[in-house]
């Protein structure tokens, strides 16, 4: 019993110095990682800032908005009568100095515009919202003879966008000597220079989307030396009679797209001149005009260089030609890789063209130059004419090589007269599919060696 005692007691002690050690240990490390810690918020006070969470992301702000620069807002009357030129100009100037600046031309109002220049450079993304209606002079003598080149004179900007549902109207019927009467009379007081309507220089990545432009006293848009513009759901009207108003006019431009657009003017609805390459021009309604030209090239024995032209999906109603290409003779240089396709013609006089004898007078002096004209194609031309279904005039000297006709469907539609037929002149090529009608079936000719040569060595100064 005795020792039955004893051993309890043995066993209760160690019991009881076990469960003070194990506290002991506890104790300790929680002195030792309090230590520690304020350790260690100290040295970072020292070599580091405070530390901080970081703040949530800012709501939408209206201030983040694009900046308006309202016309009406820097002294704009908008009635159609004054000047407000210096209104746009002013508010031009103003959005030009911040990224994505908005120039606002609000709709509802009517402003005279008399003519201006809106240069850059500008900082990048400025609009030119156009949501009302601008007018040029009506009064020809109220136009500066400093002033007749153009209108509205886009210069040296980069990554802008004309856009809205408003109009540019350009009153051009006192410049139209249409009247035959009063022509004389008239013509002496219209100047031999008539301003483009909207005309961009020296631009680049150009926008020009929703607008109408009207009633140029010349052309209605013109791209004159720039590079990547695209022209989309604008509209372009004139009279079928006011002269030399040719819709969109390029030159010396590269990488253009123009598409889904209405266009009915005097003259070519679209106007490709030399120096432009990389030309899309697709899904256009094309009339009254003259149709979709390429050129007049070489004039005055100039050189002249067009290449990469793509114009498909057309719709040309009532228009003087449909796919056409014309150099005057004399000229040098070369017309290249370019291909008219999906073309539909209502009561087109000559819906296809190629014209190496242009001529704007009564007479003009022959003459052996030409423009060389090479890989041309007129694929899937179908509708109604009511001249003559082709007209291929190529140079003597020069010919056209390379020249297919693709399954061209075409017949006389009521207003056919039916005295001519097609005329096909030193050109080369293949016809591919069914032509109709059959008088095409010839038109173009099995080129040698010899053919090709002959025009390559005239487009050297295009190299």
């Amino acid at each position: 019993m005795k020792i039955t005692n004893t051993l309890s007691l043995v066993f209760i002690s160690l019991l009881f110095l076990s469960i003070f050690t194990a506290f002991s240990t506890i104790e300790a490390r929680k002195h030792h990682s309090k230590k520690s810690k304020i350790k260690k918020h100290k040295d970072a006070n020292q070599n580091h800032p405070p530390y901080s969470s970081p703040s949530p992301a800012p709501l939408p702000n209206p201030s983040d908005q694009p900046p308006v620069f309202n016309i009406l807002s820097f002294g704009a009357k908008a009635n159609g009568v004054s000047d407000d030129s210096k209104a746009l100009l002013a508010a031009w100037k103003s959005a030009c100095k911040v990224t994505g600046g908005v120039v606002e031309i609000p709709s509802g109002f009517k402003f005279m515009i008399k003519p201006v220049i809106l240069q850059g450079p500008c900082m990048p993304n400025l609009v030119l919202q156009t949501d009302g209606t601008i007018f040029a002079p009506a009064k020809i003598g109220s136009w500066p003879k400093s002033s007749l080149y153009q209108w509205i004179n886009f210069k040296w900007l980069q990554n802008f966008t004309i856009q809205g549902s408003g109009t540019a109207d350009g009153q051009g019927s006192n410049w139209w000597t249409s009247s035959e009467s009063n022509q004389k009379k008239r013509a002496k007081k219209v100047p031999d220079m008539k301003p483009t309507a909207l005309r961009f220089y020296k631009s680049y990545n150009i926008t020009v989307f929703g607008i109408k432009i009207i009633n140029s006293p010349l052309c209605h848009l013109k791209f004159d030396n720039s590079r990547g513009v695209k022209v989309k759901n604008v509209t372009i009207s004139a009279p079928e009679n006011s002269p030399n108003t040719d819709g969109i006019h390029l030159q010396n431009s590269q990488d253009v797209e123009i598409l889904q657009s209405d266009i009915g003017t005097g003259d070519d609805c679209v106007s490709i001149q030399t120096g432009c390459s990389n030309i899309h021009v697709h899904h256009i309604t094309c009339g009254p005009g003259h149709g979709i030209s390429l050129g007049g090239l070489g004039k005055d024995k100039s050189t002249a260089c067009v290449s990469n032209i793509l114009v498909e999906h057309i719709i040309l109603q009532s228009t003087l030609y449909g796919a056409r290409i014309k150099t005057w003779q004399g000229g040098v240089g070369s017309v290249k890789n370019v291909t008219f396709s999906d073309i539909q013609v209502s009561n087109v006089k000559v819906p296809i063209m190629i014209d190496q004898y242009y001529c704007d007078k009564n007479v003009c002096k022959n003459q052996t130059g030409a423009v060389a004209i090479s890989g041309v194609k007129f694929d899937g031309i179908i509708g109604t004419y009511s001249v003559q279904p082709i007209h291929l005039a190529c140079s003597s000297s020069i010919p056209c090589t390379d020249v297919d006709l693709i399954s061209v469907q075409l017949e006389p539609s009521a207003e056919y007269s039916g005295f001519q037929e097609a005329l096909c002149w030193n050109s080369y090529g293949k016809s591919l599919g069914q032509l109709a009608p059959t008088c095409m079936d010839n038109c173009v000719r099995s080129g040698s060696d010899l053919v090709k040569r002959i025009s390559r060595s005239h487009d050297v100064s295009c190299w």
